[in-house]
């Protein structure tokens, strides 16, 4: 008899070298306390349920995106061919939506680790995150890489994305370095606040993304330093720097807000 699972999966919190996770560039991460959580157990009928809503699932075509809460389940359930799975999935997320954390991330990642735990069916980590970010991508919105990676493997980690740029099939994409670097950081000074401000990720990412495709070369030179000032950045974080590593999140910053990035 088929289980019930719980699946956890933590939002995330750029320190450096944003966004040249979807330019082949190098970022550091790390993980907040903020989670979603996912329970999924057998059910008589597909159904999804957040926030006192549900929705059940009786024809594929139900599986089509509406821009409401329950649309990242149905994209993982749409591209995992499951239109006819007998399971209920209900969850919540304390991460802030539409406020740069990964939010949508986390949903994906848990909601997937669930369903992968229930069906039985064994991934490695890279796998995982390339399928939910793929599905991100393809059913919802533009993204990178670090996102999903990060919600992931968690923790505080240098991630590598050379190679990534071009955004391949599923099957086609080199996998990331990913590089755990909290096992030699005895402390993290870092406060993130939170505006309250809300605004999606594709409409900051989409007007330059078409610029550096089109080979913008102020796009490019910037974020070839972006992803080096990330390099430089691990360096200070391994050595407690935080002064020169503040210096270069300021640097970065500067660079993607006259980018009009930020």
């Amino acid at each position: 008899m088929a289980k019930a699972y719980l699946s956890t999966a933590p939002g995330r919190c750029g320190i450096i070298g944003n966004p040249t996770d979807m330019y082949g560039g190098s970022v550091i991460s790390c993980s907040t306390q903020e989670r979603a959580a996912v329970i999924i157990e057998p059910s008589d009928v597909l159904s999804f349920e957040v926030a006192g809503q549900r929705c059940e699932i009786h024809h594929p075509d139900d599986l089509q995106p509406d821009g409401g809460y329950f649309d990242v389940a149905k994209a993982i359930v749409h591209f995992l061919n499951l239109a006819d799975a007998k399971f209920s999935l209900r969850w919540a997320c304390d991460v802030p939506f539409a406020a740069g954390l990964s939010s949508s991330s986390a949903m994906s990642v848990s909601i997937l680790n669930a369903i992968f735990a229930y069906l039985k069916r064994d991934e490695h980590l890279y796998f995982r995150a390339e399928m939910a970010r793929h599905i991100e991508l393809n059913y919802m919105a533009l993204c990178g890489y670090q996102d999903a990676y990060m919600c992931t493997f968690g923790g505080l980690n240098y991630m590598d994305f050379r190679g990534k740029q071009f955004y391949r099939a599923f099957g086609d994409e080199p996998y990331a370095t990913i590089e755990p670097i909290h096992p030699y950081v005895s402390e993290h000074p870092f406060i993130l606040a939170h505006t309250g401000i809300k605004r999606s990720s594709g409409t900051v990412h989409v007007p330059i993304r078409e610029r550096w495709l089109e080979g913008d070369r102020e796009v490019t030179r910037c974020y070839l330093r972006i992803a080096h000032l990330a390099r430089m950045g691990k360096r200070a974080v391994l050595q407690n720097d935080w002064a020169r590593l503040g210096q270069l999140m300021i640097e970065n910053h500067e660079i993607q807000r006259d980018l009009g990035g930020s």
